[in-house]
């Protein structure tokens, strides 16, 4: 059946308010009216019926109308007893009227309300003659554009091409169309004009062009910022990359280049203009993913101690498949060091004509021979990273084959074998920057007083566990395993250094005895145990030591823990088994791509400084960390395959999406969208989530899009990307399939916010907004050391610490005043907030009403004559906002210089933990 035809321009959007809609009219107390709403044939009004108001009442001269405003904006919305219940994306105000009333309205989907919005913007600029300004200017570039293409295709001058040269056309300028639907689109406009044959002429190239290439949602993004034209200038630009991108220092020349790299027309690029074709191929290009480039390379501080750092790490490097039938093959280590990889792991056996060989003991895998698997490390070691690479030798040889994987490793890896002996007046590890390059051997090392070539130790044996707990109770804890010893070669253990083998007792005896060169192996359950039982211990163990996380030996079938689960509490080395796909696969991927892809990532401040206290478990705010909220709007997909192996409903899809937080307990949260059915090409969802983010250092989000099905849901596809990562603005999320591989030409179409605090709140019924009172505030706190000249000290930093926060609190307050007068939400920025209220400042004849006075230091609105009242309640929310800045950055030094005076009379960490 032929599809709904897409708004493609003004012309569209008028068109279709002369047919009219029904939209619902929102009154204060919970009242909400049905109405069918239209534009008068002539333009000149905008009326509503049925309505108790004479016909004549019931409508609003278009000449009187101030400002269209999009969103829950208004008091009317803000006390609404409901608005909770309305959604952001479907409602919009019309502000009108000498004393600024409104029209509070809200469409059946978000679409309907963009045509109202967008029409009615057109109207306000250019009146009656609006159609008349479009239809002279109306996408002459791109219809200019399309009719070139045309006559390049039809060489000979015929007035139409075979429909197989306009579909491989249409194709060529957007991949992502499936052939089939734009054959089907040609025969259906065929259809309704009863023309038989399969010749297209330029007309229907363009309407099918228009029709299947025309995104309607960035369309009216393009328009907010379009100065109510059909395309972007270098200015329009500039304001869209400054205010909505985040685009620091941008200029006219940077938006030139913008247009001259995506603009299709030469008529576009000439003139420096940018089409929706340009903007769409602009919005989707790198350049607006949601991952930050800054990213891509190594952007962390290189230099702390390895302890400091999470390391990409792999368990049973050398298994393909499960852990306990599957082959054992050397693609596990070369796909493992080009994925970033910097921990392996070599289970060491002895092996036939005394060559040692790889695989799990005790299980039924196959073996591969341990210097091919030396000589493939060496191949690959520094392949994605620089930085040190450690391998997690489990040695089960005999002696006699411990002296030849000795000579292999000195052979083969020569001088990349790290073997210098740490330093005991030391109290941490080395860098990754100190040790680029070099390869780190974690294994049993005998004791310095060991005088022979061999000596006895303890032996770490995951296999026998594994082979122990077989058809025991999982609870079972793992640590009662009887102890081993084997006999281990003093040339073996020589090529231990800083990553010794020990094993763990209790925290209290490791903050006492253990060395910083030592390290421990804990199983997942044990780890989960201490976890929970001693989050805040655990962390602070690992701020000194390396502890490496591996999966319990029930998991036969290779399957992953969650690695979130150990980060939390600073474990820098959780073992993943890399040949399982899936959810744990996408976090540790995920986490690992926000430095450069080197394998190691700088762990949070909170869990690295000394004097810190943090507790794994928290399910509140972490305090010293600043709170985030983070505001994700899904408004489209494009091209979303049909899952694999899904064949009940042919090539039906009916996606819906999942936004998903994961990082401590107090961020963990998800949220999805309503389901689209049939449309997995350019399904429309525009819903908006919010999520507060306690600790973002330590954040992910995962966007997970699936197909609806009563049989079960099944897969499309995912992207995870660290909070730190996020792009703020309108971003395209490219989608990977459910082994990582990226799926062609499909993704999801975003906007990101992020925002210091909730700012607005819950809407209340007397109109006014949650604001953070002084007795709801919460003031950092400081922890009592129980060191009685150290506590003295800090107690002077506690009054400048509240008063910092009380500026900080009155200032977010105005701010939000601000923007509720400007009409927009918590969201915005202040440039958004000037842009919005800036045509407001001028009357009838275009003379200024306020002028922003830019020669002081502080920016200020002056008043110019009489002026409506609500621009005077603008211009005072405006005037305390100020005011509360600059009593925030007058204070700022002497709050300072507090808190530095406690630096100097007390210990040389208490200006961090202030």
């Amino acid at each position: 059946m032929p599809t709904e035809k897409k708004i493609s321009s003004a012309s569209d959007c008028i068109n279709s308010m002369v047919e009219g809609s029904e939209l619902k009219k929102v009154r204060s107390n919970s009242r909400i009216y049905h109405r069918y709403f239209l534009l008068d044939a002539d333009m000149q009004s905008l009326r509503w019926e049925p309505s108790k108001k004479d016909s004549e009442k019931a409508k609003i001269d278009i000449k009187s109308i101030k400002e269209v405003r999009t969103g829950k904006n208004t008091d009317i919305f803000r006390s609404n007893g409901i608005s909770d219940q309305i959604s952001e994306d479907c409602a919009f105000s019309v502000i009108y009227g000498e004393n600024y009333e409104s029209l509070d309205l809200v469409a059946n989907s978000a679409d309907v309300a963009n045509i109202w919005v967008t029409g009615l913007r057109y109207l306000i600029s250019y009146g009656k003659h609006t159609l008349d300004m479009l239809e002279s200017s109306q996408d002459n570039m791109r219809t200019s554009w399309v009719s070139q293409m045309f006559s390049e295709i039809d060489v000979d001058n015929l007035g139409h091409i075979t429909l197989c040269n306009a579909v491989q056309s249409i194709r060529n300028l957007n991949a992502g169309l499936k052939t089939s639907k734009i054959e089907l689109k040609f025969k259906e406009l065929h259809k309704s004009k009863d023309k038989a044959g399969t010749e297209v002429t330029k007309e229907e190239f363009i309407e099918v062009f228009h029709e299947l290439c025309t995104r309607p949602e960035i369309y009216f993004l393009l328009v907010q910022f379009s100065s109510n034209k059909e395309f972007l200038d270098t200015k329009d630009l500039m304001m869209f990359l400054e205010a909505e991108q985040g685009v620091a220092h941008i200029n006219e020349e940077i938006s030139l280049e913008i247009i001259h790299k995506y603009e299709p027309s030469k008529e576009g690029q000439e003139k420096g203009w940018l089409s929706i074709d340009g903007f769409t191929n602009y919005l989707m290009s790198p350049d607006c993913y949601i991952f930050d480039p800054e990213h891509k390379k190594v952007c962390q501080d290189m230099k702390q101690p390895l302890s400091h750092y999470f390391i990409n790490s792999s368990h049973n490097t050398y298994l393909i498949e499960d852990q306990f039938r599957g082959p054992s093959d050397i693609t596990g280590y070369i796909r493992a060091l080009k994925m970033g990889c910097r921990s392996v792991e070599l289970d060491v056996w002895d092996g036939p004509d005394n060559e040692p060989v790889i695989y799990t003991g005790h299980t039924m895998t196959s073996q591969i021979v341990f210097r091919s698997v030396i000589d493939i490390i060496n191949k690959y070691a520094f392949f994605a990273s620089e930085y040190p690479l450690i391998l997690c030798l489990e040695n089960h040889c005999s002696i006699k084959q411990q002296k030849v994987m000795v000579q292999h490793m000195k052979k083969i890896l020569g001088d990349k074998l790290y073997t210098t002996s740490p330093n005991v007046e030391e109290s941490y590890l080395p860098s990754p920057d100190v040790l680029k390059g070099k390869i780190l051997i974690k294994a049993k090392k005998l004791s310095s007083n060991c005088s022979g070539i061999e000596g006895d130790v303890t032996d770490e044996d995951e296999g026998a566990e594994m082979s122990q707990r077989m058809g025991k109770d999982n609870s079972e804890q793992p640590n009662n395993v009887p102890v081993k010893r084997f006999q281990l070669c003093k040339e073996l253990s020589e090529l231990v250094s800083i990553c010794k083998s020990v094993q763990f007792k209790e925290f209290h005896v490791s903050f006492q005895v253990q060395k910083y060169w030592e390290v421990c192996s804990f199983n997942e359950v044990l780890a989960s145990k201490y976890a929970n039982e001693n989050p805040g211990d655990f962390v602070n163990y690992n701020k000194r030591f390396l502890a490496r996380v591996f999966p319990s030996p029930m998991r036969i079938d290779s399957s992953n823990m969650n690695p979130q689960d150990f980060w939390k509490c600073g474990c820098q080395i959780v073992a993943m088994n890399f040949q399982t796909p899936g959810l744990m696969m996408d976090l540790n991927i995920g986490w690992f791509r926000q430095n450069g892809n080197c394998g190691y990532v700088l762990r949070p401040a909170i869990m690295r400084e000394e004097v810190s206290f943090f507790s794994a478990n928290t399910k509140d705010s972490v305090p010293g960390v600043s709170p985030q909220l983070l505001h994700i709007k899904i408004i489209s997909g494009q091209n979303f395959p049909k899952p694999k192996g899904s064949g009940a409903k042919g090539d039906v899809v009916d996606p819906y999406v999942y936004v998903e937080i994961h990082g401590i307990p107090a961020d963990c949260a998800e949220q999805r969208t309503k389901t689209v059915h049939q449309n997995g090409d350019a399904p429309i969802f525009d819903e908006s989530f919010e999520f507060q983010i306690n600790l973002p250092e330590l954040a992910m989000v995962r966007f997970v899009v699936l197909d609806d099905d009563y049989i079960g849901d099944e897969f499309i596809g995912q992207y995870t990307i660290p909070f730190e990562c996020l792009q703020t603005g309108y971003r395209h999320v490219p989608l990977q399939s459910l082994t990582g591989e990226v799926l062609a030409h499909a993704s999801l179409f975003v906007h990101v916010a992020i925002t210091n605090r909730r700012g607005g709140g819950k809407p209340h019924k007397r109109g006014l907004s949650v604001r953070k009172g002084k007795k709801s505030r919460e003031y950092a706190s400081l922890r009592t050391l129980w060191i009685k000249t150290v506590d003295e000290v800090f107690k002077n930093a506690q009054p400048p610490i509240r008063d910092a926060t009380d500026l900080r609190e009155n200032m977010q307050n105005a701010v939000v005043s601000f923007k509720e007068l400007c009409g927009l939400s918590s969201v915005a920025n202040l440039m958004q907030c000037m842009l919005a209220v800036s045509p407001r400042f001028l009357g009838p004849d275009n003379t200024p009403l306020v002028v922003l006075n830019l020669s002081e230091q502080y920016p200020t609105m002056e008043l110019q004559g009489i002026v409506p009242e609500v621009l005077k309640k603008i211009v005072t929310t405006y005037d305390m906002m100020i005011q509360s800045l600059k009593a925030l950055i007058e204070n700022a030094d002497a709050v300072y210089e507090k808190i530095v005076h406690c630096q100097k009379a007390g210990t040389s960490r208490s200006f961090e933990i202030c």
